[in-house]
């Protein structure tokens, strides 16, 4: 039997980060860091992305990530120097494969000699067969037991933090943490077009006084697996109370999302009891499929508090200084709840098998296949305990978002 452990490709332990951190390459110039998936995904690498940054000063980084991580990334303020897109391959971008596009890729890849390559993109069953055939000089990884080898390795085991597994693996890069989590700044120009084409003069900001006083609360209901979402009428129980108390309402997603925003807004409005839709809808409204990713930076940095389940809003909310309130499975939580609890404040499904059909939930990704059904794990969270959050947070001075 294979033994399963850190492989450190003969060097040294120079100190102590996440994991260890070992000697740095010579003679780096060039980084490209494998990536793919959506929001969040990014947000969990770029932690590791700013410790080579400084690690190798003088190097530039390419991020080999996704259409949305290249829009995201060319709207805001981050480490990543430069986006190229992947091309569709198994257990790396999911889509239609084209072998003459996979060779072109690859080419161009090679023809740009990169000193190193970092797959922070899962247990490398696919992703580290994909990152050897970039020809970088230097490989350094996660791995599983069936994957292949990389120079230097870390053992994937699935339940860990996301950042920090992303940051242990800069650390066998040579890379200690400088941060341990993501850190974006939204630029101005995407907020002014925000306030002239949505929001009209008043605009998001931070404001003082009581709860609301026209702050502004962000709501995203959506998430990838809806296993990870709060039920709609909760939101729209969270949304209702905040309109009430003063508060402007955003419902924010993509394009796929805009029913589950106007429902979230239908069912706010429904909710208000005055018998005065009309006159309640503008405290509530849905900005789905409507913004840009530079402008939807833009309503998140300038928003009081994000009420959002264990999605890439919200972890981008976090990453441009926004306090957040998020809905997670306790088995989510541990790869991807924020660290801290001043700004942030996480409530926990609980749910360990499937209502449906008993299916242990925690078996996740190649351990056991995922059941048929979608419950929700997290609809048994209270929405009044959502909201006193909410106003916790908000009865906080305005932070200075670190910018």
């Amino acid at each position: 039997m294979e033994l399963f452990n850190a492989d450190f490709g003969g060097a040294r332990i120079t100190g102590q980060g996440i994991g260890p951190v070992l000697e740095a390459f010579s003679g780096v110039s060039r980084i490209a860091v494998l990536r793919g998936g959506g929001l969040g995904d990014l947000m969990f690498a770029l932690p590791a992305v700013a410790a080579l940054k400084a690690a190798y000063p003088d190097a530039s980084v390419t991020l080999l990530g996704t259409p949305v991580h290249a829009e995201l990334l060319s709207q805001t303020v981050g480490p990543v120097d430069e986006t190229v897109i992947l091309p569709f391959s198994e257990g790396v971008r999911p889509g239609p494969e084209d072998d003459d596009e996979l060779e072109r890729f690859f080419a161009g890849m090679r023809a740009r000699n990169f000193d190193l390559a970092v797959q922070l993109h899962g247990g490398g069953r696919y992703s580290n067969p994909f990152l050897l055939r970039l020809g970088a000089r230097h490989t350094v990884g996660t791995r599983t037991a069936d994957a292949a080898r990389l120079e230097r390795t870390v053992p994937y085991l699935y339940y860990q933090h996301e950042p920090l597994r992303a940051l242990e693996v800069a650390g066998v890069a040579g890379a200690p943490p400088r941060e341990l989590e993501a850190r974006l700044q939204a630029l101005p120009e995407f907020g002014r077009q925000l306030d002239q084409e949505l929001l009209g003069n008043g605009g998001p900001g931070h404001g003082n006084g009581g709860p609301g006083h026209g702050r502004v609360l962000v709501i995203h209901p959506g998430a990838t697996d809806p296993r990870r979402r709060w039920p709609t009428e909760r939101f729209a129980a969270v949304a209702r109370k905040a309109a009430d108390d003063g508060f402007r309402v955003y419902v924010v997603g993509d394009s796929s999302e805009k029913e589950l925003a106007e429902i979230v807004v239908e069912l706010a409005v429904e909710q208000s009891g005055t018998g005065q839709s009309a006159a309640a809808r503008p405290a509530v409204e849905s900005l789905a499929g409507k913004l840009s990713l530079g402008e939807l930076a833009a309503l998140l940095a300038g928003s009081a508090v994000v009420v959002a389940n264990d999605s890439g809003p919200r972890h981008l909310a976090q990453a441009l200084g926004t306090p957040t309130v998020g809905i997670f499975w306790t088995g989510n939580a541990i790869n991807a709840a924020p660290l801290g609890r001043s700004v942030h404040r996480i409530h926990l499904g609980w749910v360990t098998r499937c209502e449906v059909c008993g299916v242990d939930v925690t078996q996740v990704g190649w351990t056991a296949p995922r059941c048929p059904h979608d419950e929700s794990t997290v609809k048994a969270v209270e929405p009044s305990e959502v909201y006193e959050d909410v106003l916790q947070l908000t009865a906080m001075s305005p932070l200075p978002h670190g910018r």
